[in-house]
Formats: C-alpha cells, structure tokens, sequence
C-alpha cells in the first residue's frame, strides 16, 4: 500500500521556522559567547574556560554551556518539528516560537550569577522551549501514526 501525502499552504512557516528561525537564533545565542571571549579573555579555539587556568571560567562556561545546549538538541528538533509540521504545520510553527524564545531565556536564566546554577536556566522562562519541543514530538508520532495505521 502506498501512503500519499499532501503537504499543507501553512507548512511554508515550518519552513521558515526550522530554517530561518534556528539560525536567528544561533547568532542571538552566540552573540553574549562571543563578547564573553573578550571580556573574560577566553580565545578561540577554546570551546570553555579552564578552571584555574582562566581567572572568571565559570562566568564564561555557562555563558557557553547555554549556547552549546542549544546546539545539542538543535537538529533533533529540527528534524521532528520538519516532520510534525507535515501534518500539523501551525502547531509546530507555533512550537517554534516557544522553541526558541525559550532557548533565549534559558540563556539569560544560565548567565544570572545571582542564581543558582541547578535552577538558573528555568528562572527566566527556560522552560517554554519543552512547550514547542514536545509540541513537535507529539507531531511527529502523530504523523507516524496516521502513516503506520494507513488503510
């Protein structure tokens, strides 16, 4: 049996989002990395700071840390959200928002000395990005779903 699949108008701001959007949102992350490096005199090819070696490394290493996080989970959702978006274009359009947004405060939340590494990254809204994480998963195995059980 052969699945066809029709791909929506809207799945042009999934689209935009995976592509576009993640990239954005790189050079908005990368931006506070890059300053850190010469204010804490942390030079490339450095990925971290040393401890003992660079006088303010942990300062600079959550900087990093919440970038490199990004990174991490960044083709993982790209991939799921690309595939979500096939049969739920807005919702995983709109997961993207909340996807990155909530990268950029779990950011702010990592870079706050007055916090709590353990808790930092959540404080200042760090957890909206899960919202558009799962948003996409979900859309994934509901793709998958419909795809599998196909008559």
């Amino acid at each position: 049996m052969v699945y066809t699949l029709e791909v929506p108008n809207t799945y042009g701001y999934v689209v935009l989002g995976a592509g576009v959007g993640s990239v954005i949102c790189n050079i908005v992350l990368g931006g506070p990395v890059m300053k850190a490096r010469k204010q804490l005199d942390v030079p490339l090819p450095n990925l971290y700071a040393t401890p003992g070696v660079h006088k303010n490394a942990d300062e600079f290493n959550r900087i990093q840390r919440s970038h490199q996080n990004y990174m991490e989970m960044l083709d993982s959702y790209i991939a799921m959200t690309l595939l979500g978006g096939l049969q739920h274009p807005i919702a995983c359009a709109v997961g993207t928002v909340f996807y990155y947004i909530g990268a950029i405060l779990y950011q702010k939340g990592y870079i706050d000395k007055s916090l709590d590494v353990d808790l930092a990254r959540y404080k200042k809204g760090g957890a909206l990005k899960w919202i558009g994480f799962f948003t996409s998963m979900y859309s994934t195995c509901a793709l998958a779903y419909t795809m599998i059980t196909a008559k």
